[in-house]
């Protein structure tokens, strides 16, 4: 992988929301390899925006036709803090650590795309090329840690996005983040797609041998050469099975995401998903349906007409009878699963699939009471004896 650093500090932009009635920058779409987008939308927090003009010489199509290869450009991230919190009552933690903004996997349905706008950045190629890093993520983390009140509770790594994305190979973040969390006895939950999670599972058994540790592993497909078109840069199917095989012999408890099922193009495939993870080791199982905030309603769209144009019109109208005939419902309680006909009948099917591969463990919570302030006793003497 080429990459070049960026030094300059990234600063995020105020939040806005996305009207319909708005219209995004659209250029011809284009195929590059190894990447998921096929376009790359304008900010749009931006004032202006270009729009592709042809001006008869037919020069237009010649213009964006051939795309040299696309490198990552890592660019470091300056923020002061290492958690960031929510209080969302449709997941099941309220802080996280994300060490990367931006995800090489490239998979095109990433609910985190858009918030890649934020940064400047635009949520299609730009979100898998230009990779925002905070390469003293450990410190500050451990900094928070440290802080005087602070109460442990679960924390998540890959909220937003992969925290074994490729790059992690060389930045090694994620296990600059383990090794404090292993330190303090605080408790982790990772979700990801890729086999490098293996890379920590020293760390992680360690982890897990105090129920410190747990890792749900994503799998959307079984098919390889449809997972290749969805998450282009992810490990294989295949992969990821084995990962959770490993983790599972090493004692790390490991969970399946069949997420997001996309109607018509995945679904049908959730049952064998389940059964595969199951065999491998998988002991608790999860789903989420397809959901399209802002940029990404016309990113996929975009996407089903490049690489199955035979069925884009079918599965954008699954998703629509699923979204009370929009392509997002950004309600709670309603965004992860849909309402409807269909999506009734895929929770139904889960609930059928977990019952039968044995998924019906009652998961346990992770372990809080051990978490320790490495030092803490050591410099609580150290103040006292100054005293005197």
């Amino acid at each position: 992988m080429d990459a070049q650093v960026d030094q300059d500090a990234i600063a995020a932009l105020n939040n806005a929301g996305l009207p319909d009635d708005v219209p995004l920058q659209r250029f011809p779409t284009r195929q590059t390899a190894g990447r998921g987008a096929v376009s790359n939308p304008g900010v749009r927090f931006d004032a202006r925006a270009a729009s592709p003009f042809d001006d008869g010489w037919e020069t237009l199509s010649q213009d964006v036709g051939e795309l040299p290869r696309l490198d990552t450009t890592l660019i470091r991230d300056s923020t002061r803090s290492a958690i960031s919190w929510n209080s969302s009552p449709d997941i099941g933690f309220d802080r996280a650590v994300n060490p990367y903004r931006g995800c090489e996997h490239g998979c095109i349905y990433c609910y985190a795309r858009p918030t890649h706008a934020y940064l400047g950045y635009s949520p299609g190629l730009d979100f898998e090329t230009k990779l925002v890093f905070k390469p003293d993520v450990a410190e500050l983390l451990e900094k928070e840690l440290r802080k005087p009140g602070y109460i442990p509770r679960t924390l998540a790594l890959g909220s937003n996005t992969d925290p074994y994305q490729p790059v992690e190979r060389t930045l090694k973040l994620t296990r600059s983040l383990l090794e404090v969390l292993d330190r303090f006895n605080h408790p982790v939950g990772i979700v990801t797609k890729s086999s490098g999670v293996l890379r920590d599972l020293d760390i992680l058994s360690s982890m897990a041998k105090r129920n410190l540790a747990r890792v749900h592993m994503s799998i959307t497909t079984l098919d390889a050469r449809l997972a290749r078109v969805m998450e282009p840069r992810a490990a294989t199917p295949a992969r990821r099975l084995h990962a959770i095989a490993e983790l599972t012999r090493a004692g790390v408890p490991a969970g399946v995401l069949a997420a997001p099922m996309i109607p018509a193009l995945n679904d049908a495939e959730m049952e064998k998903i389940l059964e595969a993870s199951a065999k491998a080791g998988a002991r608790h199982a999860g789903y989420v349906l397809l959901r399209l905030p802002l940029e990404l309603r016309q990113m996929f769209e975009e996407w089903l007409q490049t690489h199955f144009p035979d069925r884009a019109r079918h599965v954008l109208s699954l998703i629509r009878q699923t979204r009370a005939g929009e392509l997002n419902d950004p309600r709670f309680h309603h965004r992860f699963t849909g309402q409807g006909v269909y999506a009734d009948l895929l929770a139904r099917r889960f609930a059928r699939a977990t019952r039968q591969f044995g998924f019906g463990e009652v998961r346990t919570q992770l372990d809080c009471s051990r978490f320790t302030v490495p030092g803490a006793m050591k410099d609580t003497a150290s103040s006292q004896m100054s005293l005197f």
